[in-house]
């Protein structure tokens, strides 16, 4: 079943926007926030530069910030299932489930 699509009224740079989507309004203000703060950030730094060239700058400080997320998440996911393995095989060899590497014993 599909939700239906609210109407939000956004200022982002000074203009207004209404988007429409089927998230949570307050999830799309947040958004248009940060975008506006994003913009602001630029144009505080760099007041000469065009307001369509500040906006290419944000988004690219924005995904620089998602990119950077996203590894660090990779990250933390392999030191955890490096953390996973070594408890493994710290468990008998019949409670070490699949994921657990390195030597094991069995019994002929």
């Amino acid at each position: 079943m599909t939700q239906s699509k609210h109407a939000v009224r956004v200022t982002i740079g000074g203009e207004d926007y209404t988007v429409r989507s089927e998230l949570p309004p307050e999830y799309t203000r947040e958004v248009a926030a940060y975008v506006d703060a994003a913009l602001r950030r630029i144009r505080d730094m760099l007041p000469q530069v065009e307001t369509h060239k500040a906006a290419i700058l944000a988004a690219l400080a924005i995904t620089d910030e998602l990119f950077q997320a996203r590894r660090g998440d990779r990250e933390h996911a392999a030191r955890l299932a490096a953390m996973a393995d070594d408890l493994a095989r710290l468990l008998p060899p019949a409670k070490r489930g699949r994921r657990a590497t390195g030597p094991q014993s069995t019994v002929g």
